[in-house]
């Protein structure tokens, strides 16, 4: 079977359940006919652009980007509190560590929140880089961190 028909799938399961883990999507992949193996399945949700969003009931769950914003929209305090475990600073960055796997989640909930001072997000597996505007910005974006995960 072709890569166009193994991503059909993919966007196919995701979108009819709650995919947490790659290893449950190969699961559902092989269910359908399709052996493939976890570093395949990797590959595929990088291609595809899925991210990892929070449950409104806990947990997470794989969704296309363009998705993310939809129904699944949690606030940046339930993320900061959930994802987040070191920040470090820069001239005009943030860099928010987080849980392995955790970060593009992050990402989301950050751009969502359509912070003025936020020129954009970078996210990898475990790190969130943010490109602020200005250094006045990263201070203003840290301190409003901070209290966030203290639970001010």
């Amino acid at each position: 079977m072709t890569t166009a028909i193994r991503h059909g799938a993919i966007l196919d399961i995701i979108g009819r359940r709650p995919v947490s883990s790659q290893k449950d999507l190969v699961r559902a992949l092989g269910r359908r006919g399709f052996q493939v193996s976890q570093a395949t399945v990797s590959r595929d949700v990088r291609r595809l652009g899925l991210l990892k969003v929070p449950l409104a009931g806990g947990g997470f769950r794989y969704a296309p980007a363009d998705q993310a914003a939809g129904p699944v929209r949690p606030d940046v305090e339930r993320a900061m509190r959930m994802f987040v475990t070191g920040v470090a600073e820069g001239e005009a960055l943030l860099v928010l560590r987080t849980r392995s796997g955790n970060a593009n989640a992050l990402a989301v909930v950050i751009d969502q929140a359509d912070w003025p001072e936020v020129a954009g997000t970078l996210a990898g597996d475990d790190t969130v880089l943010l490109v602020l505007k200005s250094t006045a910005a990263r201070d203003r974006i840290r301190e409003s961190l901070a209290a966030l995960l203290e639970g001010d």
